[in-house]
Formats: C-alpha cells, sequence, structure tokens
C-alpha cells in the first residue's frame, strides 16, 4: 500500500474513532462556540478600535474564536491525543507495524485540519447569521484560506514538538494549556486588543505565532471591509504577508524539533 493511501485509510480510522466520541466530539465543536456566545454577550455590544477602524465587538470575536478553532484543533488536541497515545503504548504497537510513520502522524495532522476547518465553517456560518457578520469572498477568501492551511499545519508541528517535552500524559494537559492559553490572552483572541493595547504586549504578541495567524485570520476574513480615503475606498484590514511568514517559520520550527526529538516509545 502506498504512503497516500495509508494516509487515508489511517485517517478514516481517526475520524471513526472521533465521531463515536459524541461527548468528546461534541464539546470539541460546542467549546468554541460557547466562547462565541459569552464574550459576544458580555463584551460584544460596543466597537473595537484597530487600525484606526472601529470594528463591532461581535464581528471581532467571530473571527478571533475561528482562529481560537483552528489552533483548538491543530494544537491543543494533537499534543494533548498525540501524547495519551504514546504513553498508552499505542505508539510503540503502531511502530512495529508495516503502517508507516508518517502516514500515522499525517493522518492525525490532516483529521486535525479537518476538524479546524469545520469549526472555523461554523464560526463564519454562525457569525453571518446572528450577529450579521461579514463573509469573505474573491481574494481575501483565498488568503484566508491560505492563511487557515498554513496556519493548521504550523501549529500541527508545533503540537508534535511540544510532546518531546512531555514526561507523561498527566502532565499533558497542564503543560499544553500553559503553552498556549497566555498566547490567546496576549494576542487579542479572548479580550480585544485594540490600539491603545500595551506596547509590550504588542511586542510579545508579535513574536510568538498565535498573534500574526490570529491578524492574517482577521485580515482574510475582513478583507472586503472597505473605508474612505482621499484616495477612493481602501482595505479596512489589509493582508499583511509577514504575519503568514512567522507563522510559517514556526511551523518550521517545529517540524524540525518534532523529527529530531518525536518519541514512539512511554516516556518511564
Amino acid at each position: 500500500m502506498s504512503t497516500p493511501a495509508a494516509v487515508v485509510r489511517q485517517f478514516r480510522f481517526t475520524n471513526k474513532a472521533f465521531w463515536r466520541n459524541p461527548a468528546s466530539a461534541f464539546f470539541t465543536f460546542a467549546f468554541p462556540l460557547m466562547f462565541l456566545v459569552i464574550f459576544t454577550a458580555l463584551l460584544g455590544g460596543g466597537n473595537v478600535r484597530l487600525e484606526g477602524v472601529d470594528l463591532k465587538q461581535s464581528t471581532y470575536f467571530v473571527g478571533a474564536m475561528a482562529a481560537f478553532g483552528v489552533i483548538s484543533a491543530c494544537y491543543t488536541n494533537i499534543a494533548m491525543t498525540t501524547t495519551f497515545a504514546r504513553d498508552q503504548g499505542i505508539l510503540k504497537r503502531l511502530h512495529g507495524t508495516p503502517l508507516p510513520a508518517g502516514a500515522y502522524l499525517s493522518s492525525r495532522v490532516l483529521h486535525g485540519m479537518v476538524v479546524g476547518a469545520l469549526l472555523v465553517a461554523i464560526m463564519l456560518v454562525f457569525g453571518r447569521l446572528v450577529y450579521d457578520s461579514p463573509f469573505p469572498t474573491g481574494l481575501p477568501l483565498i488568503e484566508f484560506i491560505l492563511t487557515f492551511l498554513i496556519g493548521a499545519l504550523s501549529f500541527a508541528a508545533l503540537a508534535l514538538a511540544i510532546t518531546t517535552v512531555i514526561p507523561n500524559a498527566d502532565a499533558a494537559p497542564p503543560i499544553v494549556n500553559a503553552t498556549i492559553l497566555p498566547l490567546l490572552f496576549l494576542s487579542g483572541i479572548f479580550i480585544p486588543l485594540g490600539d491603545e493595547a500595551p506596547q509590550w504586549m504588542v511586542v510579545v504578541g508579535n513574536i510568538f505565532p498565535v498573534k500574526p495567524f490570529a491578524e492574517a485570520m482577521r485580515a482574510g476574513f475582513l478583507g472586503n471591509v472597505m473605508v474612505p480615503t482621499l484616495h477612493g475606498p481602501a482595505q479596512a484590514f489589509p493582508f499583511d504577508w509577514w504575519d503568514l511568514l512567522i507563522v510559517a517559520v514556526w511551523g518550521m520550527f517545529g517540524l524540525i524539533v518534532a523529527t529530531r526529538f518525536f518519541s514512539w516509545e512511554p516516556r518511564k
């Protein structure tokens, strides 16, 4: 069996196992949606000023929760489930079968990307129906999809990299959450960071991949929003390819670390 065929076959098994745990599947999709409803109910009545433009907070949170959904599916979930599988000896047994090692990990990444794509679609449709948020079309839609693909792959690579420092399954939730939750706050995912955000917070957020990813997603999501200028209408949130480059560099770093130090056997 070729490697692509093995990836597809293993993806089917992973997908079946995911949906056969309805409680886990339900909360995987309900969690970001619940955050969207709660944050917009508490903070969504006003505007946040971004790049000199007043943006409805409800629209802001639609884009932010779409980015959070991708990070949750491709970083948090992959890091934790891979660590659990390693400590239960599943990875060790799989490593001794004819299934190519890369096929198994690729199927996990592919499944995380599919879940992330579903979460993004749910956020956009829910935001459109409930909060009248815009929907990207044309070139901004292409930029949005490209950002999703690079971001999903990069966070998946970082997820596999972080497993190399997790000693056991019990330590997975605190370590994974400790590496991502502070960045979610510092990057404006949970709390809007407008033009008046502290400079140190902006600098720290720009170093790590969460904020550039969220801003690239927002630029694609709001790419059709125009503002008047002296030279005619212009994009309110122009797409910055530098953000995508930062995310990709972090993804390459994660891939290098995972390739060098990933372990198939339980840690002693």
